[in-house]
């Protein structure tokens, strides 16, 4: 039995004692008396308003069922459902037309395009690789993935293989000379790169087989490093730069006419630390833990050490980069991302912190955590802001309440009004239907607009459970809902001002092993005037920064600046498919890939508290796996058992069949344990349940169920 110590009326977990008291304040002007009675206030103010907007989903929710009983999909009667949504509520007035005023953000979000990365701030070593991500190799990456063909001649192999090197060094050429093209002549032909002074200031010149050359646009060199035998050479292009290695000494470098070594382009800018979505993190224990990294990445101190192909590796968040400019000035380049923190929604509780013996919000305990833990930041912004993502908004109002929350811990910890900034994740449809509302309730602090297609087609389906059996995931991704989305996300947020003063973000790319797809496929991001969009790894950001090259994202948002908002009728078009249309064996197919993407996801999750996978599907494509791509599969499964496409049984014996699929894609996991053998296994039960009880879950979110069910493995096995 834990034995809370009590802090200003709150009944708190030592652990979290120790941590807030030992670690996270030392070195600040903010005693613990003043957090732990600010902390108390803060619950006491805001715990009734969390409580009210929970039970006004519930309420909505209640009366949009009750509406699709009357009259069926919203196909049948489209005016009369947005007439419905705006007399319940659900649809407000929009604000008269404004301009964020959000101030004291970094470049990284305001003026500078490229990849995002999203990471569970649990995994140390997973943190520290996403905020080093700043700067990718462009060898590694194209070596390394399906980029450059993996047949024949071109397998990669055991050891190096020449041939494939040779193909890198080629495609690496063809986008330098896209990117930095040559005044005559192509990179693939440079035997020589020289920074030549002339007078106080540098250029850069270039030796080809026809003679000297130089940039067709000088003013890309910015800046060297080393020396003339073995440097760095400086490029930037849309305000990204792009570093030239010079080694002709080493074993890359030896095989290139002018000892290209490889090419590092600035790629991640910015992380998301994630204590949501990608974390398992269900009492005090696993809190503290996800809040010590948090504040390991703020103050520089994070390590990890652990073992890799035999060798001890130590990883630690890396230092800037110094450079010289062309006028033989210090030039710095900052050798991480960005760091942004995404805080819990507002849906669940924590046992932390009790108020009079029940538990309190946890985005409660999140916002004045983590914000504590930002104030001991030395390496991360260079205005001290405070970027905080909060999700699973639903609405004008619940983004209302988040800013008041924000608000009240600025107070308690004295920081200056709007210092913390709000990354809205468009990622429920009542946010999506009054996005403008929603950026207005937080334009003094408003850093950053999200597209989470993930969640959002969970909501989706969840919000339109009565309305009929939805279609098939593949073809949901294929609907004008979702085009519809996409585009108002953009196009809302662009008519509030944000182009320049906030990132307009697009969702994660959940393929991590195809890579050649996703750059077939991301550019479209950038194009449509984002100035960021989610990737799963440091190589797949190196590969999408390519993208920010080949498009200027400001000159895009310039072109849809003022183009049309597709109307709301659009954004609540998903239609149902005609009951029983689809054969037994599609029916089977698609329960069985619903079945055992649960399940892969979910036996990680409840078994080792992994919040984040990449999971075989059934065709044995790796997919990334977060509580969203949950959502979606378990309220799919739960929305045809609700219309009679799949029954009862016939869901359980699926779930029973694609165990046995899941324990042997597992199968080399030590630390696994079948559900084939047990099926009354915490595990696979918990599976089941949300795809059995999905429709009763709160929003259709899974975060309850698995919960519960962590929580009961860590009682068993006393971890």
């Amino acid at each position: 039995m834990t034995s809370y110590q009590t802090k200003s009326g709150l009944s708190v977990h030592p652990l979290l004692v120790d941590f807030v008291e030992k670690e996270a304040l030392p070195g600040l002007a903010v005693t613990a008396e003043q957090f732990w009675s600010g902390f108390a206030a803060l619950v006491a103010e805001h715990a009734p308003t969390n409580a009210r907007l929970l039970a006004r989903r519930d309420e909505l929710q209640a009366q949009i069922d009750e509406w699709h009983h009357k009259y069926g999909p919203v196909a049948s009667n489209p005016q009369g459902y947005e007439f419905f949504l705006r007399d319940i509520g659900y649809v407000v007035p929009e604000p008269d037309d404004f301009t964020i005023e959000t101030s004291g953000l970094d470049p990284e979000i305001t003026t500078l395009c490229g990849p995002q990365l999203v990471v569970p701030v649990s995994n140390a070593r997973y943190a520290l690789n996403a905020a080093n991500a700043r700067w990718g190799s462009l060898y590694d990456a194209f070596y390394g993935t399906d980029i450059i063909s993996r047949d024949g001649d071109l397998a990669p192999g055991k050891g190096y293989n020449a041939a494939r090197g040779a193909a890198v060094v080629e495609k690496a050429a063809a986008f330098l000379d896209e990117t930095f093209p040559l005044a005559s002549g192509s990179h693939r032909d440079v035997t020589g790169y020289h920074v030549v002074k002339d007078g106080e200031t540098r250029h850069l010149e270039v030796d080809t087989a026809n003679g000297r050359t130089g940039l067709k646009d000088p003013s890309a060199f910015v800046g060297y490093g080393g020396t003339e035998a073995s440097g760095e050479i400086v490029l930037r292009h849309n305000g990204l730069h792009v570093i030239l290695i010079i080694e002709p000494g080493s074993v890359i470098g030896g095989t290139h006419k002018a000892g290209l070594a490889d090419i590092l382009v600035e790629a991640a800018l910015t992380t998301i630390q994630d204590c949501e979505d990608s974390v398992a993190a269900v009492d005090a224990e696993d809190k503290v833990g996800v809040y010590r990294n948090w504040l390991g990445l703020m103050n520089g101190t994070l390590e990890d050490t652990f073992e890799k192909n035999g060798h001890t590796i130590t990883r630690k968040l890396k230092a800037d980069r110094t450079y010289k400019d062309v006028n033989g000035q210090p030039l710095v380049l900052k050798g991480r991302s960005l760091l942004l923190v995404r805080n819990v929604g507002h849906l669940m509780t924590t046992d932390a912190v009790l108020l009079e013996g029940k538990p309190i919000g946890e985005g409660l305990m999140d916002a004045a955590v983590t914000v504590l833990c930002a104030m001991q930041d030395k390496v991360n912004s260079a205005t001290g802001a405070i970027y905080i993502v909060k999700p699973k908004m639903h609405g004008p109002e619940e983004v209302a309440f988040a800013c008041a929350i924000f608000a009240s811990v600025e107070k308690m910890l004295g920081l200056a009004p709007n210092t913390i900034k709000i990354g809205i994740m468009d990622e429920e449809r009542r946010t999506s239907a009054n996005l403008k509302a929603a950026i207005y309730e937080a334009r003094s602090r408003v850093f950053f607009i999200n597209t989470g297609f993930l969640d959002r087609t969970g909501d989706e389906i969840h919000t339109s459970m009565e309305a009929g059996p939805v279609l098939r995931k593949d073809e949901i991704k294929a609907e004008r809902w979702l085009s519809s989305y996409e585009d108002r996300n953009v196009l809302i947020g662009l008519a509030c001002g944000l182009s320049g003063k906030a990132q307009i973000g697009k969702g994660m790319w959940a393929r991590p092993d195809d890579m050649a797809a996703m750059m077939a496929s991301k550019g479209g991001h950038p194009q449509a005037g984002a100035n960021t969009a989610w990737v799963p790894s440091p190589t797949a950001a190196t590969l999408h920064a390519l993208h920010y090259h080949q498009v200027d994202v400001f000159e895009a948002q310039k072109r849809r600046h003022n183009q049309a908002v597709p109307p709301l009728a659009d954004l609540f078009s998903m239609p149902v498919q005609v009951p029983f249309s689809l054969s037994r064996e599609e029916i089977t197919r698609e329960l069985e890939n619903n079945a055992q993407g649960i399940l892969g996801y979910v036996v990680r999750w409840v078994q080792q508290g992994v919040g984040c996978s990449k999971v075989p599907d059934i065709n044995n494509v790796g997919l990334m796996e977060d509580r969203a791509t949950c959502r979606i599969s378990s309220q799919a499964v739960a929305n045809w058992l609700r219309h009679g496409l799949v029954s009862r049984d016939e869901v359980t014996s699926t779930f029973e069949r694609m165990a046995a699929v899941v324990d042997e894609q597992n199968a080399s996991d030590p630390l696994y344990r079948p559900m084939a053998e047990n099926f009354q296994s915490i595990a696979f039960q918990a599976a089941l349940d949300l795809a059995l009880h999905g429709a009763d879950q709160p929003s259709g979110y899974t975060e309850p169920l698995l919960h519960a069910a962590r929580r009961k493995v860590k009682a068993r096995d006393g971890v």
